[in-house]
């Protein structure tokens, strides 16, 4: 299928051939019929990628805070190749469509094949011909409506909920400022509410059109016409609300707003323009300065967003999808008409010239459509899909000509630390990658050279060419992914963790014994840091139990992070800290006996103290609330009258006898990734053992998933690889 992309860092737009996604359970395949283009916020993206580097950084200081923030924490080298991988990435466009269901998939029972729906979502309701639409950002299109007209439901929703946010009453007067997509929309909204409207925009073709729509009048800021008018209809008092739907660095609407504002009256920020409050005039008049958040509540909430979870009505009436269903039901009676606002329609094949002409001034729009070719939707029922696994014997034989590797997942993780070192190794052949988003498969096979991109998982684990998978996805679909790549014939090697309990750890471990495939390996990397392999050498044998002391400085995440998924992905340290727990046990040279955790209010920084069979000890301190400027890994290993010091994979120290210090500061901090992937791969060449015991697996495994149990119960937990927790 063909799609809208941008290169950021080159500003490139492309229609690029992209794989079909895949209809998962909980949402629906939609052909696109009509989908919208976003005259503010889309070409504000695609002038932003056309800036340099520089001006980027100018445009987005957030991103850059970011930067700043992972350089502190992963050293300057891994943040460099994370963010040009960001940059360096195709990115989708587009956010608002009207299209047919095409497949319904699993606990799906509103819509049906052959319905037209109207979709939201940046990453949902793109510029493509099929997109996979969740059930909380898709609504049924009522009889009537214009499948055109129902691709505006997205902008109608932020229009919608910026409206919402000013509470106008019967009777009110409202001044609208900026009078393009989003503006005319309010415009619009308010006065099928019984409000007066007003509107300011230089532009004279935008104010009459707002006029049409029901404003009673409209004109430039500078003219003095608006207020003369905002006089004389409210008696001189000022207007009730003023609605910012205005964009650029300037700070004229929020000055206006003040101005013409009653006293305590509201003002409500919906477009993106500068805030640059003047403190007299908002304080003296005691302004309400509201914002109003995209399509409504449920929006940047990945449980509403992506797994369905909607929000009980009596709690909040207004959510995403409730305003998409509003919004198209007001098309349906009449009240909301967007007919006038239809500037252009280009045929989709012409996407790539209309946002040229859009973003260069040749094309004068207030909103334009791309119109997709018509197709007849298909009256084919679903049909369930069940993976019947194969049955095999281990993989343990050499691989002299080479190695044929599929992933699974290319998100950031795999493509700015395992994807590049794979690249410069002889004899790996990158066969294909799999992804639930078929941009991310073509943006894998654009930069890493895969021989196909796909998004159907059974055509990877059936082709008996591919020597290897790449688990790289999120934390709660590890342990089912490994198993059907084991039962499939397949060495696996799995991004941590490799289980979220011990019943997914026991189907992992059922299919090893069904298959006898234990060609198996967890991205647990630390114990292949060069630098942590150095200080070693240099300690030396150890003879007595040691005491080890590891400090994990996390820091906290950011609020939309899916790692505070835990319902469903597990806590934070069940998904990293196998990591911690492995590389004290390399450094041990033995698996943990038993394990015992407390943790302060919350579960925000946990201690957990490890027993290891020969009398040594460990302590992990895995820690949120530090600072950001301190080392994020720091570990001091003590025993025979020696102390090994490790900051950070930055620098390293051994007293004893003889002193040891890391000659210099390494380019960047080498967590072992390249080491561990080449380990990996010499396993899979040669047909010897995997560079770590299943049963050292299973062992880091298992006391990471102690430590809830431990915090449970206020207890240690006895831990036993053939048995489980005790």
């Amino acid at each position: 299928m063909k799609q809208v992309v941008q290169n950021y860092k080159s500003g490139e737009l492309a229609l690029l051939d992209v794989e079909v996604p895949a209809c998962k359970a909980g949402g629906v395949l939609v052909r696109t019929a009509y989908s919208l283009i976003s005259t503010g916020t889309e070409m504000m993206k695609v002038s932003e990628a056309s800036l340099s580097l520089v001006g980027k950084a100018k445009a987005r200081p957030d991103q850059v805070a970011k930067v700043m923030q992972s350089v502190a924490t992963n050293g300057l080298g891994a943040t460099y190749r994370k963010a040009m991988n960001k940059l360096d990435s195709y990115t989708p466009l587009g956010y608002s469509l009207c299209g047919v269901v095409e497949e319904v998939g699993a606990g799906i029972h509103d819509v049906a094949v052959g319905d037209y729906v109207a979709c939201a979502g940046n990453e949902h309701a793109l510029h493509a011909e099929l997109n996979w639409v969740p059930k909380n950002l898709y609504t049924k299109v009522p009889d009537g409506v214009d499948p055109r007209h129902a691709a505006f439901g997205t902008v109608g929703s932020i229009a919608m909920q910026g409206v919402r946010q000013g509470e106008p009453q019967i009777g009110d007067i409202a001044l609208v400022i900026g009078l393009g997509l989003i503006g005319q929309l309010v415009v619009q909204l308010l006065v099928a509410s019984g409000v007066r409207v007003v509107g300011v925009d230089p532009d004279p073709a935008r104010c009459a059109l707002a006029e049409q729509l029901g404003a009673l009048k409209c004109g430039d800021p500078s003219s003095g016409v608006i207020d003369t008018a905002v006089a004389e209809i409210s008696s001189g008092h000022g207007v009730d609300q003023v609605y910012l739907a205005a964009g650029g660095s300037t700070n004229e609407p929020v000055e206006l707003a003040a101005k013409l504002a009653r006293d305590r009256g509201r003002v409500i920020d919906i477009g993106k323009c500068s805030l640059n409050l003047p403190w007299n005039a908002y304080y003296e008049k005691e302004l309400d300065v509201r914002f109003s958040r995209s399509y409504g509540p449920g929006r940047y909430d990945p449980e509403y967003e992506l797994e369905g979870r909607d929000y009980p009505i009596g709690q909040v009436r207004w959510t995403e999808r409730r305003n998409l269903e509003c919004v198209v039901d007001l098309m349906g009676s009449g009240r909301l008409d967007v007919e006038p606002l239809i500037s252009h329609v280009s045929e989709f094949s012409d996407a790539v010239e209309t946002y040229r002409k859009l973003n260069e001034g040749e094309l004068k729009a207030v909103a334009v459509l791309f119109e997709y070719e018509k197709r007849a939707a298909t009256t084919t029922e679903p049909v369930a899909e069940v993976a019947m696994p194969k049955t095999v014997t281990t993989r343990a034989v050499p691989r002299p000509g080479g190695v044929r590797i599929g992933f699974i997942g290319a998100g950031n993780y795999a493509s700015s630390m395992l994807l590049p070192h794979l690249t410069e190794m002889e004899g790996v052949d990158l066969t294909e990658v799999v992804t639930t988003s078929a941009l991310s498969g073509a943006n894998a096979k654009r930069k890493f050279g895969f021989g196909r991109a796909t998004t159907d998982l059974d055509t990877m684990l059936d082709d008996s060419s591919i020597d290897a998978v790449f688990i790289v996805t999120r934390h709660s679909s590890h342990a089912e992914l490994t198993r059907r790549a084991l039962l499939a014939g397949k060495a696996v090697f799995v991004e941590k963790p490799l289980a979220l309990s011990e019943k997914e750890l026991e189907i992992v471990l059922g299919a090893i014994e069904e298959s006898g495939n234990d060609r198996l390996q967890v991205g647990f990397n630390r114990r292949f840091a060069p630098l942590l392999g150095e200080s070693v050498l240099h300690f030396g044998p150890r003879i007595g139990p040691a005491s080890v002391r590891y400090l994990v400085n996390a820091g906290q995440l950011d609020a939309g992070s899916w790692y505070n998924q835990a319902d469903s992905e597990g806590s934070r340290f069940a998904g990293e800290g196998g990591h911690f727990i492995d590389t004290v046990s390399w450094l041990l040279g033995s698996d943990p006996v038993s394990v015992y955790a407390t943790a302060t209010p919350g579960h925000q920084d946990l201690q957990i103290l490890l027993r290891y069979p020969d009398g040594s000890t460990a302590s992990i301190a895995y820690t949120t609330s530090g600072s950001s400027a301190f080392p994020k890994e720091t570990i001091d290993v003590t025993a025979d009258g020696k102390v090994l010091k490790f900051d950070d994979f930055a620098r390293a120290s051994v007293f004893g006898r003889k002193k040891w210090a890391s000659s210099r500061i390494p380019k960047g901090r080498d967590k072992g990734q390249a080491a561990e992937l080449e380990a990996f791969v010499t396993s899979l060449r040669t047909g010897v053992a995997m560079p770590v015991s299943v049963e050292s697996l299973v062992a880091t495994t298992l006391a990471t998933l102690a430590v809830n149990r431990s915090l449970e119960t206020g207890a240690a937990v006895r831990i036993n690889a053939k048995e489980g927790l005790a």
